[in-house]
């Protein structure tokens, strides 16, 4: 996992309410054998439509992603984060997560920014204003900005999290910290004990 301080650029508006995993990353999607490629599919049905926010050539290069409540919502599927990552996103903003999504989002490297539910509304229709609105993400300090729209506020992440993102450790990375530790632990085991290797 790469480290992410900052996301800084445009974002698009996606306004709409209950977005689940199926929405996200349809599972017809999820019989790839690759983690690549993911980017083709999301909102994939949606995207048929050619009035869907990410057919806007307004919107395009976007790497922030701002929804309505409820984001994530529906089965765990680290497919979901692949593909919005893929896609060029490394931020969602939403003023509620579904859990698992959220925690999907951490281990990975996605940013999930929850913001008030006003902040929320107020973002959407600023960049539905504004396609060039510049939305700043700021791990390290917590906040979200959009100064040209006059928003900015704070996000709640946890200590652990926010080291995970800064110091861009995924589950694997936090366990070498302590590679040490373990070599040592595997060297004074009795010889009699079931062994790895």
């Amino acid at each position: 996992m790469e480290p992410v301080e900052i996301v800084s650029g445009t974002a698009v508006p996606l306004r709409r309410a209950d977005v689940d995993t199926d929405q996200i990353i349809p599972s017809d999607w999820l019989k790839r054998v690759e983690r690549t490629g993911f980017d083709k599919g999301l909102f994939s049905e949606w995207r048929d439509n050619r009035d869907f926010v990410l057919n806007d050539d307004r919107f395009e290069g976007a790497v922030v992603l701002v929804a309505g409540p409820n984001f994530g919502t529906g089965s765990s599927r680290e497919h979901a984060v692949w593909a919005i990552q893929q896609y060029g996103f490394g931020a969602v903003v939403s003023p509620r997560f579904a859990d698992i999504f959220r925690n999907n989002c951490t281990k990975n490297g996605l940013v999930p920014v929850q913001v008030p539910a006003q902040v929320g509304e107020a973002l959407l229709t600023a960049i539905e204003a504004d396609p060039e609105l510049v939305v700043t993400i700021d791990v390290a300090n917590l906040t979200l900005d959009a100064p040209d729209a006059g928003i900015t506020c704070g996000f709640p992440l946890d200590a652990a999290t926010q080291e995970r993102f800064l110091m861009g450790l995924d589950d694997i990375g936090i366990s070498l910290r302590h590679e040490a530790a373990i070599a040592g632990y595997e060297a004074d085991r009795s010889a009699w004990m079931p062994t790895t290797s």
